[in-house]
C-alpha cells in the first residue's frame, strides 16, 4: 500500500535528519566554537533534534505501520485512504514549521520536548484525531466480533497522544508548580502512553506472525495492558523529587514506579515465551535480531526507570549523564530498534522486494553498537559523578 510506504519513508527521512543534527550537537561538546551561527547554536538545535526524531521519525513510522495492522487484525480495509493521506502531509507539515520555528529562536518557552509552539503542535494534533476516526471507523467494519490486542494498544495510544497534547498546552492550569507538574506529565506519557503503548501494539501482531507462533498468553497481554495504563499515568513527577512539588505527589510517582515493574515483567515474559522454540531461526533471520534487541532494551530501559525514581538512587543519578543514557536507549534502543524490525517484515511483503542481508546485517550492528558505546560510558560516567553529591547531600542532612 503505497500510504504506508509514504509514511515509512518520510519517517526515515526524519530519522537520518533528526540523528545527523544529534551528531553535530555533540561535536560541539568537544568544540563548541564550531560554528557561529545564531540557527546552529546547541539551544536551537537541541530541541530541534529531540522533536524531529520524537514526532517525525517515530510517529510517523508508528502511525504507518498502525494502519497496516488495524486494517490487517480488523479483517477490513482501511475506511479512508484519503484521511490517511491527509494525516501524512499534516504530520510532516507539523514537523517542518516546527523545525523552521525552533531553528528561527521560536519556541514554547523551554518546556521539554514540548517546543513547538501550540499552533504547530495543533496542526499535528488535528492529524492524530483524523487518524483516530479513521482507525476507530476501519475497528467497526471488522469481519471479526473480537477486537484483537493490538488494536487495544494501538488505538489506546491515539487517544492518550491527544489527552496528553491537549494537557501539556491547554495554559489554563500552568501556573507555577503546576507548570513543572504538567511538564513531567506531558514528557513521561508522551514516551510512555504514545510510543512505548503503540510499539507493543505494533509486536503483539508482527512478533508472532513473524515467528508462525501465537504470543504466549492473551491474559499476559491484557495485564500489561491495564497495568500501563493504571501505573504509568501516575509516574511524570519522579522527575521532581526533592523539589518544590508536594511530598505526597512525588511518593505517588515513585510508587507507580515501582508499579510499571507489572507491565514490564508481564510484557517482556510474554514475548521472550512466545520466542521460545523458536530461538534458533534468529540466525537465519534479519528481523527477528531487531526484535530480540527492542524487547532486551524495553526490559532494561523500563527497569532502569523505576530504579531512577526512588529518593535514594535519585540523589545519585538525577542531573548527571545517566538520564541522557536512559532517555537515548528508550528512543533508539527500544522505539528505534521494534520499528526497523516491523518496518523490515512488512516493507518485503509491500514491495516484493527483499532488502541485502548484509546490508540489514551492517544496520543491526552498527546500530547496537553505537547505542551501547553511546549509552554505557554515560552511564557509569553519570554514576560516578552522582556519589560525591550524594555524600555531600547526607552531610548537610547531618548537620541540620
Amino acid at each position: 500500500m503505497n500510504l504506508i510506504l509514504w509514511y515509512l519513508g518520510t519517517a526515515t527521512f526524519w530519522l537520518v535528519a533528526g540523528t545527523s543534527i544529534g551528531e553535530y550537537m555533540g561535536i560541539k561538546f568537544v568544540s563548541p566554537d564550531v560554528d557561529h551561527v545564531s540557527w546552529l547554536s546547541f539551544g536551537r538545535l537541541r530541541p530541534v533534534h529531540t522533536n524531529m526524531v520524537f514526532w517525525g521519525w517515530s510517529s510517523l513510522a508508528m502511525v504507518g505501520l498502525g494502519y497496516y495492522v488495524v486494517s490487517t487484525v480488523s479483517n477490513a480495509a482501511i475506511y479512508s485512504i484519503r484521511k490517511g493521506y491527509q494525516t501524512l502531509l499534516l504530520m510532516n507539515a507539523a514537523v517542518i514549521s516546527g523545525t523552521w520555528c525552533l531553528l528561527s529562536g521560536i519556541n514554547n518557552g523551554g518546556g521539554e520536548y514540548r517546543e513547538y509552539i501550540w499552533p504547530v503542535m495543533a496542526i499535528f494534533a488535528l492529524g492524530i484525531i483524523i487518524t483516530l476516526i479513521n482507525f476507530l471507523q476501519t475497528i467497526a467494519r471488522r469481519k471479526t466480533k473480537e477486537i484483537y490486542i493490538s488494536n487495544w494498544y494501538i488505538i489506546s495510544a491515539v487517544m492518550f497522544l491527544i489527552v496528553i497534547v491537549i494537557v501539556g498546552y491547554v495554559p489554563w492550569w500552568q501556573n507555577g508548580l503546576g507548570e513543572t507538574i504538567i511538564q513531567g506529565y506531558y514528557m513521561h506519557q508522551a514516551v510512555g502512553m504514545w510510543f512505548m503503548l503503540f510499539n507493543l501494539g505494533l509486536i503483539y501482531y508482527f512478533l508472532p506472525q513473524q515467528l508462525n507462533t501465537p504470543i504466549y498468553s492473551y491474559s499476559l497481554g491484557i495485564l500489561a495492558f491495564w497495568s500501563q495504563i493504571l501505573f504509568y499515568t501516575l509516574i511524570g513527577t519522579h522527575h521532581f523529587i526533592f523539589s518544590s512539588i508536594p511530598w505526597w505527589l512525588q511518593t505517588v510517582a515513585i510508587v507507580g514506579s515501582m508499579g510499571m515493574l507489572i507491565p514490564v515483567f508481564s510484557g517482556t515474559t510474554n514475548f521472550l515465551m512466545t520466542f521460545r522454540g523458536n530461538f534458533h531461526k534468529i540466525a537465519r533471520s534479519y528481523t527477528l535480531p531487531f526484535y530480540l534487541t527492542g524487547i532486551l532494551f524495553y526490559f532494561t530501559g523500563s527497569t532502569q526507570g523505576t530504579a531512577e525514581a526512588f529518593r535514594a538512587t535519585n540523589l545519585v543519578w538525577h542531573f548527571t549523564d545517566f538520564t541522557v543514557a536512559h532517555s537515548h536507549i528508550t528512543m533508539y534502543g527500544i522505539i528505534a530498534f521494534m520499528l526497523w524490525a516491523c518496518i523490515y517484515t512488512l516493507v518485503p511483503r509491500l514491495t516484493g522486494k527483499e532488502p541485502k542481508q548484509g546490508l540489514v546485517g551492517a544496520h543491526f550492528w552498527m546500530a547496537l553498537v553505537g547505542i551501547l558505546v553511546y549509552s554505557i560510558p554515560l552511564m557509569i560516567g553519570g554514576t560516578l559523578r552522582g556519589f560525591p553529591g550524594r555524600k555531600a547531600k547526607r552531610l548537610l542532612t547531618v548537620f541540620r
